[in-house]
């Protein structure tokens, strides 16, 4: 059975901005209790992409070449084209998503795994980004725990809190 109906999210933590000229890149840092390969395995299989990520995906993201990511949760879905750039596994992962460079990062730590994900984003979407990230690597850390909550993407999110995330990380950012 699901915890979905009392999952909230924690306070608006582990993420900053980097600017760099004109490019704005939002950094979430989260630590995991599962080892690389299985984060990786999360990261990059389509069915585990399905149980926390904001996309779909029409093949594995685990070696290079191109990818169709399609959004889910939202009036009309967004198909894009990506290319996945870099596939070390269970080090690196990196793609273009749309507009947006992401690039993910696993460190062992102990039994677990130090996540870092730096997406390359608008300076005007940087805390709804934060807010949503936020709320899928809370998924994600359930789903590898093997309590499953279900994608909580778009308007979804709102019963859960996205709202007040997005207005602390905005605060935290200064934005």
């Amino acid at each position: 059975m699901s915890n979905r109906n009392a999952y909230r999210p924690g306070p608006a933590a582990g993420a900053e901005v980097q600017k760099d000229g004109d490019r704005w890149t939002l950094v979430l840092v989260r630590e995991l209790r599962h080892s690389p390969e299985r984060v990786w395995h999360a990261l990059t299989d389509p069915a585990s992409l399905r149980e926390w990520a904001p996309f779909d995906a029409d093949r594995s993201l685990a070696s290079v070449g191109p990818v169709k990511l399609s959004t889910v949760g939202t009036p009309t879905p967004q198909v894009s084209e990506t290319e996945i750039t870099r596939a070390d596994a269970p080090n690196v992962l990196e793609y273009r998503w749309g507009e947006n460079d992401l690039r993910w990062q696993l460190e062992p730590l102990g039994d677990g795994t130090r996540l870092t994900l730096w997406h390359n984003i608008d300076r005007k979407f940087i805390s709804m980004g934060a807010a949503g990230w936020h709320i899928c690597l809370d998924v994600l850390d359930h789903f590898l725990a093997d309590d499953p909550l279900g994608r909580i993407v778009a308007g979804d999110a709102m019963n859960f809190e996205w709202p007040r995330l997005n207005s602390e990380y905005a605060k935290q950012f200064g934005l």
